[in-house]
């Protein structure tokens, strides 16, 4: 599985990563011509829950994060970002793998929600997140309207203050759809805990952000 294999060659990628970081300009120019021609689709509420969308690396590790949140109901692993319809595992060129995260805003707010994603990822990480590397693994925060995108544009800019030169990676972009992955992939951390990607990057990952965030975790833990 090729997650495996890019966990076995992780090492070779961290001791290179100083030397060769990729430019972050294709992104950015994709996220304005975005922001500039499309206008964000806003998903309806159901029975008082929203939805939000994110994409930080693997979609198995931001699944597991977001499900361990006060307030969030679900974590759906799935693709975004990108142009074609239908887009499969084997097959989602420009989509990026996704999460939606169903919550209740009574007990989380969307901002709330922001602090989880730039709180459970290194920030800085050009497409890709740890081990995984590619657009598929490019970090992404969706937006369904202005106040949303507000919300995330001024952390940002906090964020680019505290950089000591870097800037946030992330692109920006006003969401349009949203297509879920294979059923295999959904609850695939908490489904397969002995798997050796979920052992050592997901697992970490996710006890990282806990350690981080503990004012943000449910009281049980399913993981």
């Amino acid at each position: 599985m090729k997650r495996l294999s890019i966990l076995i060659i992780s090492i070779l990628f961290f001791s290179l990563q100083g030397a060769c970081k990729p430019s972050n300009e294709k992104n950015k120019e994709i996220e304005s011509i975005a922001q500039k021609e499309q206008s964000p689709v806003q998903t309806e509420s159901i029975n008082g829950l929203k939805k939000a969308y994110f994409a930080s690396g693997c979609f198995w590790c931001v699944e597991a994060i977001y499900e361990s949140v006060i307030g969030v109901k679900d974590a759906i692993s799935g693709y975004s970002g990108g142009t074609i319809d239908n887009p499969t595992y084997q097959n989602h060129k420009d989509h990026a793998e996704a999460v939606e995260v169903i919550y209740d805003p009574e007990l989380i707010s969307y901002s709330q929600l922001v602090d989880v994603y730039f709180g459970s990822q290194n920030i800085t990480q050009i497409n890709g997140q740890g081990p995984d590397r590619g657009t598929s693994y490019r970090s992404i925060i969706f937006y369904q309207n202005e106040d949303e995108k507000k919300i995330i544009d001024d952390k940002i800019s906090q964020l680019n203050k505290e950089l000591d030169g870097e800037k946030v990676a992330a692109q920006v972009l006003p969401f349009q759809k949203f297509w879920k992955a294979e059923e295999y992939h959904q609850n695939y951390e908490r489904n397969n805990p002995g798997n050796p990607y979920i052992q050592n990057v997901s697992i970490p990952r996710l006890n990282k952000f806990k350690k981080k965030h503990p004012e943000l975790l449910k009281e049980k833990q399913n993981h």
